[in-house]
């Protein structure tokens, strides 16, 4: 038989291990939430979610009452909450634009993302522009820099003229209105200097 101080000593023992057994869950509890929060706080940093989603874009830009420029799309997604915010044209592209004379350029692209910050856009799959004077230029991939209205590649390309001159290489930049090219590496055909 148990005397009242062993007791008293059982008792006491019992309690410092519920204790102990109720510390120890809930530092295991704690901690499992910091992992799971850590995750969760990781995965909504690397993750990008869209602020505005739209379809069947018709969007016109006007200068002083003249449509300068109409962007067509299937689908626009604008990520504006990224740390670097841009907008993604997923689904095709065709972009008119319009000089002070009314001629139209027009330049299409499987997909397009405008970055907000740099002002660069980069047209991606199977890009063709096509000015109004019958020039045509195609590439897989082609930024344009919308600040200086310069467009660059490092991909091949291959820019074909009305009177059937052409050029081809890998590696290009010129002016938005075809004036001025550089380019790193090509050869071709010009029939009118």
């Amino acid at each position: 038989m148990i005397n009242g101080s062993e007791r008293h000593y059982i008792i006491r023992i019992m309690k410092k291990f519920v204790y102990c057994f109720t510390f120890f869950f809930a530092l295991l509890f704690l901690q499992s939430c910091e992992s799971n929060l850590k995750e969760v706080q990781r995965i909504y940093k690397t993750s990008f979610v869209p602020t505005g989603e739209a379809d069947s874009i018709n969007l016109k830009y006007t200068d002083s009452g003249k449509v300068k420029s109409i962007l067509q799309t299937l689908k626009m997604v604008d990520y504006a909450t990224a740390k670097n915010p841009f907008v993604e044209f997923p689904k095709a592209v065709l972009v008119t634009l319009i000089d002070n004379n009314g001629n139209k350029t027009t330049v299409v692209a499987d997909k397009a993302i405008s970055y907000k910050k740099t002002e660069v856009i980069d047209l991606i799959g199977n890009v063709k522009i096509q000015t109004y004077d019958g020039k045509i230029l195609q590439t897989n991939q082609l930024y344009f820099d919308q600040k200086n209205e310069w467009f660059f590649t490092e991909e091949p390309f291959i820019f074909k003229d009305a009177d059937g001159s052409f050029l081809q290489g890998i590696g290009i930049d010129f002016s938005k209105d075809f004036k001025v090219f550089n380019m790193q590496n090509n050869n071709g055909e010009v029939n009118n200097m």
